[in-house]
């Protein structure tokens, strides 16, 4: 099935630097007053220069910067404070370091769906049964209402046009964080200019673009499962099983804005990475938790319980 895409109007142009890192894999490109060697996604210090891939695609939308960077910050500030007591020490007392705007890159998908489904639909109704119990010693019969099901098949067509769905093209960004931050304000999408990233980091799509379609076909088939489930009529539904057929498929690339920040809770760990929608202000970040903490946790309420229950029973006795 032909996917249809649009031809940039503008390509990266002018002074560029490319650079890639050597931990995660982020495809950089930069203008030489930004040269780092430390990548802005996850802080190693393995960023280096590298030659421009041939046959990246070129990005045809872009969203701005709305957040601003100190707004970024306060909102990370708040993030780690409102995390749970049981993270790693230092966390929640941490200070957000160095904020990195970047341009990442994904792939806007948008098509006509036609499924065609088939359910079972259950409707509930209420009957008078009659029963025996036994009251005083004695063998009554009483009645009382139950609810039943009934089940009858159900099958039949939707169809609908389905857009801005987003996939990861980033090696630095995983889909599941990407997710996390959504939604994006797409109604700021613009077409994509060089002016636009002028002063930013963007990233280049090194994600293919055959396994960004694989994936956003994936994510609408699960977005047509939930329409699906939220029509059917009837009291419960079980069995709802759908054919679906994608036609008039688009897929661009799209720069998405996006704060990065590295968190430094202890010497000798990794930075913890924090990401921030840069129309929203979304966070998005993993703190990792202390099993210590855990364990000391369970080991008190396991004391308090045992106490508990030797305190009754000295009591009772």
């Amino acid at each position: 099935m032909a996917v249809a895409h649009d031809e940039p109007t503008a390509t990266l142009t002018g002074p560029r630097l490319h650079l890639g890192c050597q931990a995660c894999g982020a495809m950089l490109v930069l203008e030489p007053a930004l040269r780092t060697t430390r990548c802005p996604y996850c802080a190693a210090p393995a960023v280096v220069e590298r030659p421009p891939e041939p046959g990246v695609p070129e990005p045809a939308f872009a969203l701005g910067f709305s957040l601003t960077h100190a707004a970024a910050k306060q909102s990370v500030s708040r993030w780690l404070r409102s995390r749970s007591r049981f993270c790693r020490s230092g966390i929640r007392s941490a200070e957000p370091g160095d904020v990195h705007g970047i341009y990442v890159p994904a792939f806007l998908y948008s098509a006509l769906v036609k499924s065609s489904f088939r359910a079972t639909i259950g409707e509930n109704y209420q009957e008078q049964e009659s029963y025996t119990t036994t009251e005083n010693g004695k063998t009554v019969r009483r009645t009382r209402t139950v609810t039943r099901t009934e089940w009858r098949p159900l099958q039949g067509e939707l169809e609908g046009y389905v857009a801005d769905v987003l996939v990861t093209a980033s090696n630095g960004l995983r889909n599941e964080e990407l997710e996390a931050l959504e939604p994006f304000d797409f109604r700021a999408l613009a077409r994509y200019t060089p002016a636009l990233v002028s002063g930013w980091v963007a990233e280049e799509p090194t994600l293919t673009r055959e396994a960004c379609l694989e994936g956003a076909r994936s994510e609408v088939g699960e977005l047509v499962l939930k329409r699906l489930e939220g029509l059917m009529p009837g009291d419960s539904h079980r069995d709802l099983s759908h054919d679906t057929r994608l036609d008039w498929e688009s897929l661009d690339v799209c720069l998405l804005p996006v704060w990065v920040l590295p968190v430094r809770y202890a010497e000798g760990e990794a930075p913890l990475r924090v990401l921030v929608n840069g129309q929203t202000g979304e966070v998005h970040g993993e703190a990792p938790i202390s099993t210590w903490k855990v364990l000391i946790a369970v080991l008190v309420g396991l004391l308090l319980v045992l106490g508990v229950v030797l305190y009754v029973r000295g009591g009772v006795g």
